[in-house]
C-alpha cells in the first residue's frame, strides 16, 4: 500500500503528461520507464536497509532521488491544475480543447526547478529563528532565559556528519542557557549512524542538553538510541521531569515519550507521571514530539509545550492537510486553552521526502519573558 500510494503521482504523470506529448513512441516509452524507476525510491530504500526510513545510498544518490521524486510529485500537481483548467474552459466554451505542448513543457520545467529549490532548502543548515514567549508567573530570575529547540534532525545519509557538525557549531555559538531536542534525531540503526550522530556529543549549554524520543526512534530500537544519547551527555526525559534552578527560583522541564511507543511495546506518553513530584507553583515547559496531545497538556497546567514532528508541512499548501492529521497544529504558535504551544518546522526532515517550499527549517532560540500582570 505504501509503495502504491507513492507510485500514484507517477502513473498520473505518465498517462496525462508523457503520453500526450508529440514525441516518438520509443521516447515516450523510455520516459515512462525512467519515471517509474525514479518513483520507486522508497522501495529501493527498503532493499538497501530493510526500512523506507533509512536509505543507505551515497549522499549524492539520495539527493538525486529526492529531486526526481519531488519533481514527479510537483509535476503531477501542475498537470492536475492544467487538466482542471482545461476542463473548466471546455465547459464554458462548450467545445473540445487540448492542452498545448508548450504548456506541458512549461509545467515540466517548473516542476524540475521547484524540486531543485525544494531539496536545496531542505538540505541547508537552518538559520536561527528568534521567538519570545511570555509566561505567567515566570520568576524574575528566568526573565530573559534562553532555550534552543532542535527537533527532527533525521541524521542519515542525507543529513550526515558534516551537516550535524555545522548544526552543533551554530547551536553552541548562540550561547543559550538550555538546549532541548524534541525527537526524531535519527533515521537508521545505531550501527549505521554512530559517526553521523557523533557531533551531538559536543552540544553544550550551562543548564544542559535534554532529549525526548520521536516516532522515528521507535523504528530503530528506541531504548538503544536513548541510552546512546545519554552516554553522549544528553539528559533523557522519559515521562519524567527535571527542575531547572536559577538564583533560588525554579522552572520545571518535563518530557514524555511518543504516541507511537505502544506500537513498539513501550510506555506511551504519560504527562501525569512526568509531573509527579514536580514542585508546586512553578511554570512547566513540556517537551512532546507530536503536538496532538496539547489540549491534555493544557488541562494539566503546562505553560509552554514545545513540539515538532510536522516539519511545518514542508510545502505550502500541503501544510493544510498535515494540520488536519495533527489536531489542527502544524507550524508556529497556538493558544491552546490558555497554554502556549510552539510547533517547530524542524531542523531537517525525513530523507525519504526532503523538500521544503515556503516552510523554512529553523534553529529556534526561545527567550522566556515574564507576562505582564493584568491591571
Amino acid at each position: 500500500m505504501f509503495h502504491l500510494m507513492f507510485s500514484s503521482p507517477c502513473l498520473y504523470v505518465i498517462v496525462r503528461y508523457i503520453w500526450p506529448m508529440p514525441w516518438p513512441l520509443p521516447a515516450r516509452l523510455a520516459s515512462a520507464l525512467l519515471l517509474l524507476l525514479a518513483s520507486q525510491y522508497h522501495l529501493y530504500s527498503r532493499f538497501s536497509s530493510g526500512s523506507v526510513f533509512s536509505p543507505e545510498f551515497p549522499r549524492a544518490v539520495v539527493v538525486l532521488f529526492n529531486w526526481a521524486f519531488g519533481a514527479i510529485l510537483l509535476l503531477a500537481v501542475l498537470q492536475i491544475v492544467l487538466d482542471l483548467g482545461t476542463l473548466l474552459t471546455m465547459l464554458i466554451r462548450q467545445r473540445w480543447l487540448t492542452i498545448p505542448a508548450a504548456a506541458r513543457y512549461a509545467a515540466g520545467t517548473a516542476a524540475l526547478v521547484l524540486a531543485a529549490i525544494g531539496v536545496h532548502q531542505a538540505m541547508r543548515v537552518p538559520p536561527v529563528k528568534d521567538i519570545e514567549v511570555a509566561i505567567k508567573n515566570l520568576p524574575a530570575q528566568f526573565d530573559g532565559y534562553t532555550v534552543l529547540q532542535l527537533t527532527d534532525m533525521h541524521i542519515s545519509r542525507l543529513f550526515d556528519e558534516p551537516w550535524a557538525r555545522e548544526v552543533v557549531n551554530r547551536s553552541n555559538a548562540l550561547g543559550v542557557n538550555l538546549i532541548v531536542i524534541t525527537g526524531d534525531l535519527i533515521d537508521g540503526p545505531l550501527s549505521a549512524r554512530t559517526k553521523g550522530v557523533a557531533p551531538l556529543r559536543d552540544l553544550h549549554a550551562p543548564d544542559g542538553v535534554y532529549v525526548i524520543p520521536g516516532n522515528h526512534e521507535y523504528f530503530f530500537d528506541n531504548e538503544t538510541w536513548m541510552q546512546h544519547f545519554a552516554s553522549m551527555g544528553m539528559k533523557r526525559l522519559n515521562n519524567s521531569h527535571a527542575v531547572i534552578e536559577r538564583d533560588g527560583a525554579q522552572l520545571t522541564l518535563a518530557g514524555v515519550t511518543d504516541l507511537s511507543a505502544p506500537r513498539a511495546g513501550l510506555p506511551g506518553p504519560d504527562l501525569s507521571k512526568a509531573l509527579s513530584g514536580a514542585p508546586a507553583n512553578t511554570p512547566i515547559i513540556l517537551l512532546d514530539h507530536q503536538p496532538r496531545n496539547a489540549r491534555q497538556a493544557a488541562r494539566q497546567g503546562v505553560a509552554l509545550q514545545l513540539s515538532g514532528h510536522t516539519h511545518g508541512g514542508m510545502i505550502r499548501p500541503l501544510d493544510l492537510f498535515i494540520a488536519r492529521a495533527n489536531e489542527g497544529f502544524v507550524s508556529g504558535f497556538y493558544d491552546v486553552d490558555g497554554m502556549q504551544l510552539y510547533v517547530n518546522n524542524g531542523t531537517a526532515l525525513w530523507p525519504g521526502f526532503a523538500l521544503r517550499l515556503g516552510v523554512p527549517s529553523e534553529l529556534t532560540r526561545i527567550t522566556l519573558k515574564r507576562a505582564a500582570e493584568p491591571d
